[in-house]
Formats: structure tokens, sequence, C-alpha cells
């Protein structure tokens, strides 16, 4: 289903057939059981993973609510079933069936108004491919311990600050910053805080474009639960770079390192972050595009 609304322009109501919007539903029920089981399996059996695990423990939307399809503001659901929606947060009756609520978007409209300045200031600079996801070794950088337990560093610790010493740190996105040692840290080519994070972001970021799919799901039922399905296919995607780069020794698990310490490492990760940045580029069109609209009908209210 196509988004509601354009950017410049307010949201508009259309309803959706009992039967086409339940047939939505389940499209969404088995694309997000497809993504989630192999977590739910790992999960019931007790095994950690160091790489997908964090898609779960970082952003905190859990699978159960994953699961739910929402059809987007500006969307009435017709039919009786439709009822079942007003027990969720945002939902409201309409005249002709059930729908997110006006009041919903304008009690979220500082959340759509923050994430809309976030992305338009990342969408509006030119894309850096330099970093060569060094932020997971500024985390382990001159460190006792490291944050994977059970996973060894691929160089050994002593090789690893090496190699962290060896290249500037380049890192953009402050909610991988500030997990740096504080030698790494010091190390960084600009001191990031959570007031400049709108100033330093760029679209080259791994980070930016993973965090896609935090935003697309912290705007709730404004925005359609397809977007926010399409945003995780990104972020797992971008994960798997991420630490596939990282000084972890992740073969055991299948994954091949990419030797940022080695110059065809760096040009690989960064071929491979380009490609990540240009996913990126539609999907945060399309939720600036959303939230657009949002703020436009909030302010037309």
């Amino acid at each position: 289903m196509s988004e509601v609304g354009h950017a410049g322009s307010a949201v508009g109501h259309r309803v959706l057939a009992e039967s086409h919007w339940q047939e939505l539903a389940r499209a969404h029920h088995t694309r997000a059981d497809e993504f989630l089981e192999p977590h739910l399996t790992r999960r019931r059996a007790g095994e950690s993973h160091p790489v997908f695990d964090f898609l779960f423990t970082y952003y905190s939307l859990r699978p159960r609510q994953l699961r739910v399809w929402h059809p987007g503001y500006g969307v009435v659901l017709a039919g009786a079933s439709a009822h079942r929606y007003l027990d969720r947060a945002g939902y409201t009756r309409h005249a002709d069936g059930v729908t997110v609520g006006r009041d919903h978007l304008h009690a979220r409209a500082d959340t759509v108004s923050f994430i809309a300045g976030l992305l338009g200031a990342t969408a509006s600079r030119p894309a850096r491919f330099n970093c060569f996801g060094l932020h997971e070794w500024a985390m382990v950088y001159q460190a006792p311990t490291v944050r994977h337990g059970g996973v060894p560093l691929r160089l050994g610790a002593a090789a690893t600050d090496a190699v962290v010493e060896s290249m500037p740190l380049r890192c953009s996105h402050f909610d991988a910053y500030r997990f740096f040692t504080e030698p790494a840290a010091r190390r960084n080519n600009q001191r990031l805080t959570r007031q400049s994070q709108a100033a330093a972001e760029q679209p080259g970021c791994v980070h930016a474009g993973m965090d896609l799919y935090k935003w697309a799901f912290k705007l709730g039922p404004l925005v359609e639960s397809g977007l926010v399905l399409d945003c995780l296919d990104l972020a797992a995607d971008a994960r798997v770079l991420d630490m596939r780069a990282s000084p972890y020794d992740l073969r055991g698990l299948g994954f091949e390192p990419i030797a940022v310490e080695t110059p065809g490492g760096r040009r690989s990760y960064a071929a491979a972050q380009q490609a990540i940045s240009e996913r990126a580029l539609p999907l945060r069109a399309r939720l600036l595009q959303r939230c657009a609209a949002l703020m436009d009908t909030a302010a037309g209210d």
C-alpha cells in the first residue's frame, strides 16, 4: 500500500474495505514472521547472537510489536474486525470505521518535527565514506574487556589498539561515538554530543542508515508498517557490514571479515558502505515525505 499524502500536502483520509486491509495485515504478519523466526528460535534455546541481537536490544521494538500491522495516519479501516485496533494506542472511531486519531497526531507532533529535522539535515549533506568502520574498534581501544563476550578479537588486543592508532577516527554518529572508550573519543576528529547530533550526521554513515528503522518505528501508527519493515531490512544488512568490519572474529558464525586494517579492506568497506547509503536514500526520502505531510496536517488543524 502506498503512503497517503505527499511532501508539502496534508494527509487526506481514505477507507480500506475490510477484506483489503485484512489481506495487507496477513502479508505483513508473514513478512515479519520470516524475519523474526531465527531470532525467536535462538531466544527459545537461550542462545545469543553478537550480530543480530543488536536489532532487538539496542532498538526497543519488540517482536510482538513488530508483528502488528498499522495502515498509517489517514487510512480508515472498515468492518467489525477493525474494532480490535481500538485497544491500541492512537486509534479512535471514525464514521467509516477505525483510524489513527487527530489527538494522537497532535500528541506526537514534536516527535515528528524532531525526526524530520534530523533526517532533513542528514540528507542535506554530501555522503562521506572514509570512516572505514572503525567505531567498533574504538569501543575496545585500550579497554580491559571486549563488548561481545565469547567472541575473540581477530588480531588480539595489542594489534587492535595499533590499528586504531594507525588511522584517524572520523565518526560522525553520536550514538556510536558515545560507546567509544575515553582514549578513543579523544582521538576522534570531532567531539560529538546529543545536542550537536543534527549538525554532525551525514548520509554516508552506516549507523545513520541503520537508524532509519528506529525513526520509522518511533513514528508508530502514524506510518504504514511496510515502511518500518523496509527500514528493518536495511538495518539488518547494515549491521552485518558493521560487524564484518569490526575487530571481532565472527568466522565461526559465517561472517567473513572485512580487514579494514589493510588498503584492500578499506576499499571493500567503503564500497559496501556506499551501497548501504544508496539504499537508505529512498527510505529517508519516504520518511521525510511522510513527516512533512503529517506536519502540514497538524498545522492545518
